[in-house]
């Protein structure tokens, strides 16, 4: 049944036989059937639909049925929540950020398959999964020839829609029509014949405005103005300016060593509270003329872009907050001309970040003294979110930077661990490791020197002692890479059985007190 809207609406349908599509939510959701696989735009809260699976969730309550669902990246708008607490995701990937929806996966409930960001859609294209029956993708515009303008992200929007048999396109009036002409979409050739990207820059355009589609393919349009959810990064506090200043003074020696210039060479941040402080730090540093090249743009990006420190940057997103989206869209051309935003299989993509020399700074969950990071598993085997683009950037980056707090729970939990519990990021693709306590620069270091360097800098105490007997006895007994297999993980047992990983000579003990307190204390 057709929904009627005001003139100015139609304006954004420029093909007009297309306009006869315009449709409600709860019809256009009525072409997604049992077992179908769907491809839904959205990454990391922005650019996602927000109508049509609000209607599937809706109807699986009385007419029961489910879904694999692939987007970009996480989903904003509660999205993931209403289709886990309907029932309607049997398998959900590659990435999400839903606490409702993390625990159906941790209770074995949804099948989730968490990928590297750069290969959900090579592995579509070759139909390595199974393919996409119908993309939901939200558009601010059709153009006169049934192409789509997507919105905030473009993710995997592109190829969903290419690869798709059948779309729907959720206009969305809230957002700007000055996104026009942000976007570059380059799709490349099936291998073998397969050629380089030709991105050189990132300020480099190599593709197309819009996803350019067959229209016929377009079955419904919903007409939306619901917006974007907002990121909810929390300022930065003590501990992560810390980190930021450890790292502008890692880098001004790189510079002073002539290793890097004063513009450092393309940055990527990944998404959360640490990364953005990690890059709102930049603004007091003495570097100009900097440059992005990630995933996805926050508020330090366009901080940094009005402190003047920043010339270009391209993503595959736009997540703000309320206060900065706001501002940021308000004024939106006036950042225009400086800012790309590309699907992640070109954002993430290995030979790209490998010829441009990115410096790739993501967080970690954990590590461990050798170097190894852990980005997603909780004591080895709960979900958080997913290892997002951090493996596409760290095991190609001119540098990989892993960030962390060194604690957690009030000091119950030390960030630097014997061995990590789960491995998404192994010794040799991570470069330097920092927290508020100090950075460990690890290039060139055998592993009993990165796990001298890693505790003497990035540990905090008690966990410093701790950690310094763990490795005298595994030295002991010898090895490349020496462990006491029996011990390496009972710090995660011990707090999973006393809710601290601190042993029971060294609970009454402040987690900075000093080695020669702890060890009166201990004695």
């Amino acid at each position: 049944m057709s929904q009627p809207h005001h003139d100015d609406h139609l304006d954004r349908i420029r093909l007009p036989a297309l306009r006869e599509r315009i449709t409600t939510a709860a019809a256009a959701a009525e072409w997604i059937k049992d077992g179908m696989t769907v491809g839904m735009s959205g990454f990391t809260k922005s650019g996602d639909a927000k109508m049509v699976p609000l209607a599937m969730a809706e109807r699986a309550r009385h007419t029961p049925f489910q879904i694999t669902l692939i987007t970009g990246a996480s989903l904003g708008n509660d999205v993931d929540k209403l289709l886990t607490e309907a029932g309607v995701l049997a398998r959900r990937m590659p990435f999400q950020a839903d606490p409702v929806l993390r625990a159906a996966i941790n209770r074995g409930e949804v099948m989730y398959v968490d990928q590297h960001l750069s290969e959900t859609v090579e592995m579509l294209r070759t139909r390595q999964l199974a393919p996409i029956d119908i993309a939901i993708i939200e558009a601010i515009a059709i153009t006169e020839t049934g192409a789509i303008i997507p919105s905030t992200s473009v993710g995997n929007s592109a190829s969903f829609a290419i690869l798709a048999d059948k779309v729907i396109v959720e206009i969305n009036l809230s957002q700007s029509l000055a996104l026009e002409g942000l976007h570059d979409i380059f799709i490349p050739k099936h291998r073998p014949q397969r050629e380089p990207m030709p991105l050189m820059t990132p300020s480099d355009r190599v593709g197309t405005t819009t996803i350019n589609i067959a229209p016929e393919k377009i079955v419904a349009i919903v007409i939306t103005e619901k917006q974007d959810s907002s990121s909810t990064i929390l300022p930065p506090d003590a501990e992560t300016d810390a980190i930021a200043a450890h790292l502008v003074e890692f880098f001004e020696e790189e510079v002073r060593c002539g290793r890097l210039t004063n513009s450092l060479l393309p940055l990527q941040a990944g998404i959360g509270t640490i990364a953005n402080a990690v890059m709102t730090g930049f603004i007091n540093s003495p570097f100009a003329h900097l440059s992005m090249y990630s995933e996805v743009l926050q508020d330090s990006t366009f901080d940094l872009f009005d402190a003047g420190k920043l010339d270009f940057a391209s993503g595959s997103s736009i997540t703000l907050s309320s206060q900065k989206g706001a501002q940021v869209f308000r004024e939106l051309t006036r950042y225009k001309e400086r800012l790309v935003l590309r699907p992640q299989e070109v954002s993430n993509h290995p030979e790209i970040i490998r010829r441009l020399g990115i410096i790739a700074i993501n967080t970690a969950l954990e590590a461990d003294i050798y170097g190894n990071v852990n980005s997603t598993h909780v004591l080895g085997t709960h979900i958080m979110n997913g290892i997002g683009g951090s493996g596409d950037f760290a095991r190609n980056a001119y540098l990989a930077v892993f960030a962390t707090k060194s604690l957690a729970k009030d000091g119950k939990i030390s960030s630097i661990v014997p061995m990590v519990s789960h491995v998404d990021h192994n010794e040799h693709d991570v470069d330097i490791l920092v927290t508020e306590v100090g950075l460990a620069d690890l290039r060139g270091l055998a592993p009993r020197e990165r796990a001298q360097a890693i505790i003497r800098n990035c540990v905090a105490q008690p966990y410093r002692g701790l950690l310094q007997e763990y490795v005298t006895e595994a030295g002991e007994r010898g090895g490349h890479t020496p462990h006491v297999l029996e011990k390496a993980f009972s710090w995660h047992t011990r707090y999973r059985e006393t809710g601290s990983m601190l042993p029971i000579r060294s609970v009454n003990i402040h987690p900075t007190d000093d080695l020669d307190d702890v060890s009166q204390q201990a004695a």
